[in-house]
């Protein structure tokens, strides 16, 4: 039995339209050439195709090409937004606003700036995931000079609402960046409706390659911020680095068959959470982490009672590829980060497991994993009681 992927949230598979593209961008057949080089024709052709791609992205979130900076992932995204902020805004402010349930990227690089002298705000969530914006309103301070909050959480796909923060953010005169790693391709973004500063991208989250993303950077917030990598003046100074052509033309074709497939996608989406939720239904002691209105359909976060997360996923572990949190975390099994400043602690907190899912996966392989999780459940509680 081929192993079931139920892990989208940690990566996706690219999608056969994006390799295709890719092809055409990678051998001595191709558009191969560094797009920095326009001395030559192949050089323009590159560039050419970096243009159009850029354009493409920034059609789907309403934003300006020149307001697209492309980087490696969301991760280098998040770390230039932060320490290329706080490098600048030293003699400002030195004070950050985030959530403690941020993505490591975020978190681990709040806490390299407060060895740095930087001043870190980390508010905790309600127990359904959501921010409390009162909280964070009463947060921001004269020297804070950024809120930086996701918008999709990558454990327990909750959404926050990023307007009504965008709006906090403009009364309070403060930068704001969202991480949208896991909502882009999922939920609309328009930057001309909401005053976001920075979002960051990445593009292995919708069905692109890993190894590519980009920053959007609102006109008025570049001067602020400060380059973290130096060479050859790429990306308009911003961020040095031969553009890889192949990844950012696959990116953009990605994101232009997420837009189409939006709502489509959503539905379907929404059908196969109800279907594995349908098969736990006859269990007892399973607990939902997150919030069931406000989360996007294809990321549930369960505790199942009296089994512990790693006995289930090395259960699971040729059946099912699932997991028990971020895959950031360079494969260590440790309790989340996310689900203990919710107030989640103890049996509930360690026997938590996080089911994804997309567009390729079958209604048959959800009624197929869900039913083996169901037994190895059942199993495992037979051998406790043992």
């Amino acid at each position: 039995m081929t192993t079931i992927y139920l892990d989208y949230a940690a990566t996706t598979p690219v999608a056969k339209e994006v390799v295709t593209q890719m092809l055409h961008y990678l051998d001595i057949t191709a558009i191969f050439a560094n797009p920095a080089s326009v001395q030559h024709s192949l050089g323009e052709q590159a560039e050419l195709a970096v243009k159009k791609a850029r354009c493409e992205i920034a059609t789907h979130l309403n934003a300006h090409p020149k307001q697209l900076f492309f980087t490696s992932g969301a991760t280098e995204s998040n770390n230039l937004v932060l320490k290329g902020l706080a490098y600048r805004q030293h003699h400002q402010g030195k004070h950050i606003v985030t959530s403690a349930t941020e993505h490591k990227s975020v978190i681990d690089c709040c806490r390299y700036l407060e060895t740095q002298g930087s001043q870190i705000t980390y508010l905790r969530p309600n127990g359904n995931g959501l921010l409390d914006l009162n909280e964070l309103n009463k947060a921001i301070t004269s020297e804070t000079f950024l809120v930086s909050i996701m918008q999709v959480n990558n454990e327990t796909g909750v959404i926050q609402d990023i307007a009504s923060i965008a709006e906090i953010c403009q009364q309070k005169q403060v930068f704001f960046h969202v991480d949208a790693a896991q909502s882009i391709g999922k939920l609309a973004i328009d930057l001309n409706l909401v005053a976001i500063d920075f979002l960051s991208i990445s593009g292995h989250k919708f069905y692109a390659p890993k190894g590519i993303g980009c920053l959007y950077i609102r006109y008025r917030a570049k001067a602020a911020l400060i380059p973290l990598l130096h060479g050859g003046g790429q990306e308009q100074g911003l961020r040095a680095g031969t553009l890889p052509v192949h990844q950012i033309v696959a990116m953009a074709t990605a994101f232009n068959l997420q837009q189409q497939r939006l709502q489509t996608d959503w539905d379907y989406l929404t059908y196969l959470r109800q279907c594995l939720l349908d098969i736990f239904n006859p269990l007892d002691g399973v607990q939902l982490n997150g919030d069931t209105k406000h989360s996007v359909p294809h990321i549930i976060n369960l505790s199942f009672d009296d089994v512990p997360s790693e006995a289930l996923l090395i259960a699971l572990r040729d059946k099912v590829a699932i997991a028990s949190g971020s895959a950031c975390n360079s494969g260590a099994m440790e309790a989340s980060h996310v689900l203990r400043a919710m107030g989640i602690e103890g049996d509930r907190l360690y026997n938590a497991v996080r089911i994804s899912f997309g567009r390729y996966t079958t209604e048959m392989e959800i009624k197929q994993a869900g039913q083996q999780i169901y037994e190895q459940v059942q199993r495992l509680r037979a051998l406790a009681l043992a």
